[in-house]
């Protein structure tokens, strides 16, 4: 278990928050803001926010390319009242402030473009590591308190809009299965020789290649615009605290097989951590909204598109479980079990009917 250095986070949040604090305050102007406050800390993204402005430092190895393009994606005309923009630099509309992977660099001038800032590596790193930083504006979260009030109609509306949405330019792969694949790969690392793993070893090689990120999907799953990385802390309202819902967080977001995105809540329903209600009210408020993903509720069982992705982000949500209980020194939790059980069930699936799903 590696122990998070201190000096780490205060780094992260006093960078960051310094920067987000830049954005919405002119140089030497008096302020009484609250401090900057730690969102997220993870090795793949920090978030800090300061007032009414987020910074977002991304993971090290992120290819700089492809994190242009889905900033351009979010700032796109055509994903306006889909996606939340990224903030952009003052007398440069449309250009997204973003952190360049050059190292040794410092923070210029207040609210210039393309803002350079370092932020510090995991611990036992040979020296800090420049980490891309992208800024956006803040937006309520879901109330996880609040189950009921929970915005399955309106995730599964904003959905069926951005698969309906012809790409606007270029776009790496959505990068659902490349998650999956390194959530398998974190497991294994975190409990080597454990026999916990054996039920989600087994049902994520059963899965087909092009679902462990291995081989490109099939023709007709392919080309959609997706999230890559559905779940309910992917919805803010924006304007705060009462505007419309919208997608946050494009770093999975790029062209493949839109089912992903229905992925989580169809393994969530399956494995009986999703009530029936809400993944019903889910999934007819995407085919009201001519959803491409599955067939119009006229036409028929989804189970035939869902069920591969479905399946795939069941290993992945399970292999976090596990390896976030050997960090933690834990067991997991009640749905955390939930899902390692339906591992194994998808494990023991006859070969033929795992096969037939797969096509």
């Amino acid at each position: 278990m590696v122990v998070p250095d201190p000096a780490t986070h205060e780094s992260v949040i006093r960078d960051l928050g310094t920067l987000a604090h830049r954005l919405h305050h002119p140089p030497g102007t008096f302020c009484s803001c609250d401090p900057p406050q730690l969102l997220v800390d993870r090795p793949d993204g920090a978030v800090v926010r300061s007032g009414p402005v987020v910074a977002k430092a991304h993971a090290a190895d992120t290819d700089r390319a492809a994190l242009a393009a889905r900033l351009a994606l979010a700032s796109a005309p055509q994903l306006a009242g889909i996606l939340l923009p990224p903030l952009t630099a003052p007398g440069r509309s449309g250009t997204p402030l973003t952190v360049p992977s050059a190292p040794g660099t410092r923070d210029p001038a207040p609210g210039a473009p393309n803002t350079p800032l370092t932020v510090p590596s995991p611990p036992g790193t040979e020296r800090p590591a420049p980490r891309p930083v992208t800024f956006w504006p803040y937006g309520v979260p879901v109330d996880p308190t609040d189950p009921g009030a929970a915005p399955w109609a309106e995730a599964a509306v904003l959905l069926a809009r951005l698969h309906r949405t012809p790409p606007p330019h270029p776009l790496p792969p959505m990068r659902g299965p490349l998650k999956a694949a390194r959530a398998v790969a974190r497991m294994c690392g975190a409990l080597p020789g454990d026999g916990a793993v054996l039920p989600v070893q087994a049902a994520w090689r059963a899965l087909p290649a092009w679902a462990r990120g291995e081989a490109a999907p099939p023709a007709a799953r392919s080309g959609f615009l997706c999230h890559g990385d559905l779940h309910l802390g992917q919805l803010v309202r924006h304007p705060a605290p009462h505007g419309p819902w919208l997608l946050i967080d494009m770093d999975d977001a790029g062209e493949g097989d839109p089912a992903w995105d229905l992925a989580r809540p169809a393994a969530w329903f399956a494995a009986g951590v999703l009530a029936p209600d809400d993944w019903l009210l889910f999934l007819d408020a995407y085919r009201s909204a001519g959803g491409p993903a599955v067939p119009a509720a006229a036409d028929g069982d989804p189970w035939p598109q869902l069920d591969v992705p479905a399946r795939a982000l069941t290993v992945q949500t399970a292999a976090v479980a596990l390896a976030k209980c050997a960090a933690e020194g834990r067991e997991p939790d009640e749905m955390e079990q939930l899902m390692i059980d339906s591992c194994a069930r998808i494990a023991t699936l006859p070969p033929e009917l795992a096969a037939e799903r797969a096509s």
